[in-house]
């Protein structure tokens, strides 16, 4: 097993690297993907009334959670937690963004779904995250993905009992078209700055989340509608309130 792991990391070093497609002058992929549906602005990050903790403490209490009320979260809350795990602060057109997050090379190749299960103001359904105008775009009703999402996760409840859940997928291109092969490690350390991220904003909004790396890709990437040729989820997480207090 140990052999297989070691054979992509020894095939992604340096010394290994093919010419790149930005190397060999070729366009640049796309910023951000383009999705199709009803947008919904979402509340601005400028005007929020932004939850306050420590950082020390935010990091002291950190703590994975399966277990969810169904406690509905509100689009202030959910706002804030998209800002700040993909929230774009300056674009530069044509090249790079610059984001709550870092990323190598400033590729930022996430794109961020969400499927809303409790929320005050929201009708639930599968969203995408239109960071760019920090809105949402409804992609599908609840009763037409819910259940193949749920298998997808190999049937752990959390992903629909949560008020919501994220999944981040990546455009390998717009990593790969900079770093070739190599771009398969940044997407996985990209992944996990995003997901830690949350974790801190959970503590924030007196919720909860947990990281989720255990699901089927082929059901997963099916239900969310994903183009595999380019595309795949990486991560995934809830976010939520528990059913009980400390």
């Amino acid at each position: 097993m140990i052999d297989k792991i070691l054979k992509v990391l020894n095939e992604s070093k340096y010394q290994h690297m093919e010419k790149t497609d930005q190397s060999e002058g070729k366009p640049q992929p796309k910023l951000f993907k383009e999705f199709f549906g009803e947008r919904i602005p979402l509340p601005s990050i400028e005007t929020l009334k932004l939850p306050n903790i420590e950082l020390n403490e935010a990091i002291k209490r950190r703590q994975s959670h399966r277990k969810y009320s169904k406690k509905p979260l509100d689009t202030e809350a959910l706002s804030y937690a998209l800002w700040a795990t993909q929230g774009v602060k300056k674009v530069v057109e044509g090249r790079a963004t610059f984001r709550t997050v870092p990323s190598a090379g400033a590729r930022h190749a996430f794109e961020t779904l969400i499927l809303v299960n409790h929320m005050e103001d929201l009708e639930t359904g599968l969203y995408a995250y239109d960071a760019e105008h920090h809105a949402l775009v409804f992609l599908k009703p609840y009763d037409q993905v819910s259940d193949k999402i749920l298998a997808g996760c190999l049937n752990q409840r959390m992903v629909i009992d949560a008020a919501v859940t994220f999944f981040w997928f990546a455009d390998i291109e717009r990593m790969s078209y900079r770093y070739g092969e190599r771009g398969y490690r940044y997407l996985l350390l990209d992944a996990g700055h995003i997901c830690q991220n949350l974790y801190l904003v959970a503590e924030a909004l007196h919720a909860k989340t947990c990281a989720i790396g255990a699901f089927d890709d082929d059901v997963l990437n099916q239900a969310l509608e994903l183009n595999t040729e380019q595309e795949t989820v990486l991560y995934a997480a809830p976010l939520g309130f528990k059913p009980y207090e400390d």
